[in-house]
């Protein structure tokens, strides 16, 4: 299993305001550390690696998640919370800490 995500930058060089929400979620809690790549949606290029993802995948909101399986499956994760309990397992204790500790 590879473990995709694709982060929006802005035009003005900054990231989207909910992609460094979630960035900096995964780094407090260490998640970042099970993402195997992460893509670069760039607003003013359309032919960045994350934006062409997010074309191919129908995908216009980010942060994403892309999860590879062994068998060729994909499936995308828009929403972090069911990307994490679903994917990196968090139990239910796991996400109310996510929710607790998000500032």
């Amino acid at each position: 299993m590879k473990i995709i995500m694709v982060k929006k930058r802005m035009a003005n060089g900054e990231w989207c305001s909910k992609c460094g929400e979630i960035d900096a979620l995964m780094q407090k809690h260490d998640h970042h550390k099970r993402i195997d790549e992460v893509l670069v949606a760039e607003e003013n290029n359309p032919l960045s690696p994350g934006t062409l993802l997010a074309s191919r995948l129908q995908v216009s909101q980010a942060p994403f998640f892309v999860v590879e399986f062994e068998d060729g499956r994909e499936q995308v994760y828009t929403v972090y919370l069911k990307f994490a309990k679903e994917v990196l397992n968090l139990s239910d204790d796991g996400l109310k800490q996510l929710f607790l500790h998000r500032s």
